[in-house]
């Protein structure tokens, strides 16, 4: 029998099984800067070997089975496009592609610099002796940058120090020192300044300078300012730099990788110029586009260059959200930012560390009380103080934890971060670990309000929510504002870190089951659960619960049971679902809370896009996946609230009772409310402390 076949070039996922390495794409086989003559199988083998077996190597095959799914996905979905399909999506594409042509803007000159092996180069500055030698900053552990030497030998940064010894058994370790790394960046900043006040350092060692008004000023072209900033860099701290120039930020950034080290490429602003350098380059060299995201454009849709961005316009926007088809087509046109970003108040501040994967908890929390110094450190510059503190882990597999609380008060001290911290951290102990960061969010400088127009605070809530005004007059607004973030003081903020985080404060409290007390908490108005990453099986039953439970028949209704959860107060007890602690009435025959339904229609297709709005947010973004399904859940909430058409009888409706869940006749009579002393619905405590003041 006669065998006929098609001699290919295997793909990156399709390697010979003779030689698996030339299908392990790692960060550390990417070319950079310095490492043109490398030959890169010799490299890709090495690493392959002295990583086969270890957990990184683990990870990285799961990496890239999920990859491999996800091309294979894509591929699918291709499939299913019929020609009307691509021919509809064709003309949209041809319409959005004319409308960001409209856009270019070649008004502005950007450069950008970028330091030739930053770290290297200072610790060669500072010992001579390194010059001409193979050298990495860093340790066995991990490298932080090589300089050129090494580089001729595929030595890199983000490489294992164990891998870099074997590429080259001559190599020179220097230990990190931020502290030299930071002053010389002083430095060069200072240089930076005096041609565009307002640039944007984008690391220790390259930023982004906005040279219109300089070239304008003094009559200059772009290529004379660039030179002149890269010799006062020099003469300021001894080490050189490359730059890059182009109307844009993103054809900058790329331009000055083009004759490192210690050169630069300029790009005039012309139209035809940017069609032509942008039309042949190829698609891992913009910033933005990642190993995952250059896998699939090259294995589903066969796209190499930027100009194969164009050509495959119809394919992007078929099976791409506009937001992503908007940025590949602008990357094919070589478009990119050009005004001056927005001064933006800070979010978050973070640090973390990375070591040798270890159990030993008092080496755990030695470096969890370095980072809390650390982070304090820094707040105490910018004079920040926040209360939603996070803390992230990564395990021995390469599995990234996080887990975060927010607190009553707003806090900064070193004793306070690390007293909270310790708290998160015991909860994921005893296990193996290779990184601890913490983060500090909600500063105090946002207090005066919401980012988002729509999200309501408890009072606003309260207030609107009651359309007759019975629950309490327009003058008593002011009064009761001024009292949102002062009338709490009596709660404490004891807890332990679980799955299951419910807000304690007037906008949001944070404690935990674990540690959940009673008498800890009184005349509480709000309820915040999130009820995501709950087992229910193992949701302890209360009293009430236990009681249903345990009569003949008994049972918990299926409709309230993944989705109730019970708590107890000194104001009395009461069974509560999600519809009572937000004050919605749903237009629905079943008694099933909004977060089900939700759940039904929300799910991450193909693993990482958000069905509902289309955003694409990876597996390893766990805390940010968790963040996104709590932001359409609250989102749904609000809409049924604001729908409802019962709102204007909130304060007679809104109580409890005991029997709710377990109540087989929806027609049963309401009790009435309890006497005096006993449970207080919320509209009633709002208008009772109103009443006091």
């Amino acid at each position: 029998m006669e065998e006929t076949a098609t001699k290919t070039e295997p793909s990156s996922s399709e390697a010979p099984i003779s030689k698996p390495w030339q299908s392990y794409h790692t960060v550390y086989t990417n070319a950079k800067a310095g490492m043109d003559g490398v030959d890169k199988e010799k490299v890709q083998k090495v690493v392959y070997e002295m990583s086969k077996g270890s957990k990184y190597f683990e990870n990285e095959e799961r990496k890239k089975a999920l990859m491999c799914q996800k091309i294979e996905n894509m591929r699918e979905r291709r499939k299913k496009l019929s020609t009307a399909d691509i021919s509809y999506y064709q003309k949209v594409a041809e319409r959005r592609i004319t409308e960001l042509e409209a856009q270019r803007d070649l008004s502005r000159i950007w450069l950008h610099v970028d330091m030739d092996a930053f770290y290297a180069a200072v610790e060669t500055l500072s010992n001579p002796s390194l010059k001409g030698k193979p050298m990495a900053v860093g340790s066995l552990s991990m490298l932080s940058t090589a300089n050129y030497e090494a580089r001729k030998y595929g030595v890199r940064a983000a490489m294992p120090g164990f891998i870099a010894r074997k590429l080259c058994p001559e190599l020179i370790f220097v230990p990190v020192d931020f502290e030299k790394y930071t002053y010389y960046s002083t430095l060069t900043r200072k240089v930076f300044q005096r041609y565009d006040p307002n640039f944007i350092s984008a690391s220790l060692d390259e930023a982004y300078l906005d040279i219109t008004e300089v070239c304008r000023e003094r009559d200059l072209k772009s290529d004379d300012v660039a030179e002149e900033i890269r010799r006062r860099v020099f003469e300021e701290t001894g080490l050189t730099c490359s730059a890059g120039v182009g109307p844009n930020r993103l054809l900058a950034k790329v331009c000055s990788d083009i004759n490192k080290p210690n050169g630069q490429f300029i790009l005039p602003n012309d139209r035809m110029a940017v069609i032509t350098f942008i039309s042949s380059l190829p698609i891992q060299k913009i910033g933005g586009i990642g190993k995952v995201t250059e896998h699939i454009l090259r294995n589903a849709f066969e796209i190499n260059t930027c100009k194969d961005l164009l050509e495959k316009g119809s394919l992007l926007c078929a099976l791409f959200s506009p937001s992503s088809a908007d940025f590949f087509l602008s990357v094919g046109l070589g478009l990119g930012s050009t005004d001056a970003p927005q001064a933006r108040l800070r979010k978050s501040m973070s640090n973390e560390r990375t070591f040798s994967a270890t159990n030993d908890e008092t080496f755990l929390y030695k470096k969890l009380a370095e980072l809390a110094e650390t982070l304090a450190t820094d707040l105490e510059k910018e004079g920040l103080c926040g209360r939603n503190l996070t803390l992230k882990l990564k395990t021995a597999h390469f599995e990234v934890r996080t887990r975060a609380v927010t607190l009553q008060k707003y806090i900064c001290s070193s004793e306070d971060i690390l007293m909270h911290g310790k708290k998160l951290l015991k909860a994921e102990l005893p296990a193996s670990l290779r990184l601890i960061g913490l983060r500090i969010s909600q500063f105090s400088e946002d207090k005066a309000g919401p980012s988002d127009p729509k999200q309501k605070s408890i009072t606003n809530f309260v207030i609107v929510g009651d359309t007759s005004g019975a629950i309490m007059r327009n003058s008593d607004y002011s009064r009761l504002m001024e009292k949102e973030n002062s009338f709490s003081n009596d709660f404490r903020e004891d807890f332990s870190a679980s799955d299951l985080s419910i807000t304690y404060d007037p906008s949001s409290i944070c404690a935990h089951n674990d540690a959940f007390n009673s008498d800890q908490f009184s005349d509480f108005c709000c309820i915040d659960v999130n009820i995501n990453n709950i087992d229910r099986k193992n949701v302890p039953l209360n009293s009430i619960q236990a009681e249903q439970s345990a009569r003949p028949g008994g049972h918990i209704s299926e409709a309230h049971e993944p989705v109730s959860l019970q708590l107890e107060s000194r104001v009395g007890r009461s069974n509560t679902n999600l519809d009572e602690l937000t004050g919605c009435t749903n237009n629905r025959n079943d008694d099933a809370v909004p977060s089900v339904s939700l759940q039904a229609q929300f799910q991450w297709v193909d693993e990482y896009k958000c069905s509902i709005c289309g955003i694409e947010l990876p597996l390893e973004f766990v805390d940010e996946r968790q963040e996104h399904f709590d932001f359409h859940l609250a989102e749904r909430l609000q809409e049924e609230c604001s729908s409802s058409s019962s709102m204007s009888h909130f304060s007679e409706k809104r109580y409890i009772q005991k029997d709710q869940i377990v109540s087989q006749s929806r027609n049963k009579k309401r009790k009435s409310l309890p006497e005096k002393g006993k449970y207080v619905s919320i509209d009633q405590f709002f208008t009772k402390r109103n009443q006091n003041t």
